[in-house]
């Protein structure tokens, strides 16, 4: 069982380590697809079904949908990097921001547990009753949520199609 647990946390680690060195923008973006799917790994592994498939529906399926098509409906500069900004910058900046969360990390890990004061259990809702809940008293809210995220898909669609206004003699 450690076993899974290692190999999914190397796929996700790698999957991300990737996405993030990868020059080609298309790249990332579908390696990011594999650090989603990795985190989708780790639902399952601790039991979570549900969340599981709510985070490949969502974020493997949809929100990596809307990163390709933004990146592929905008149009792209014949520009590198920002002048200036060479690669020891940019290694230095990668190794101050490692740092930085690796520090918080073992801070957080190493650390003294907060005093929280103890909560009652929730009660547990099957996956049923969660899709009752959302196909009945709560269906309005959720057809709102997906019209406001369709027009923001369009708006960003109509925003990257508009052509820059040409100089005409």
């Amino acid at each position: 069982m450690i076993l899974a647990l290692i190999l999914l946390a190397l796929l996700l680690l790698g999957a991300a380590a990737a996405a993030m060195l990868a020059r080609n923008l298309i790249h990332s973006a579908l390696l990011l697809v594999g650090a989603w799917a990795g985190i989708a790994g780790f639902y399952l592994w601790a039991g979570a079904e549900f969340v599981a498939f709510a985070q490949v529906l969502v974020y493997v399926g949809a929100v990596s949908m809307v990163v390709l098509f933004a990146v592929l409906l905008t149009r792209q500069e014949p520009a590198g990097a920002p002048v200036g900004f060479d690669s020891l910058q940019r290694a230095t900046t990668a190794l101050v921001v490692a740092g930085g969360v690796a520090g918080i990390l073992i801070g957080a890990v190493l650390g003294e547990p907060l005093d929280v004061p103890a909560q009652p259990a929730p009660a547990a809702l099957s996956v049923r009753q969660l899709g009752l809940q959302l196909m009945g008293p709560h269906a309005a809210a959720l057809l709102i949520v997906g019209v406001i995220l369709t027009v923001a898909l369009l708006g960003a669609v109509v925003i990257a199609a508009t052509g820059q206004p040409e100089d005409h003699p």
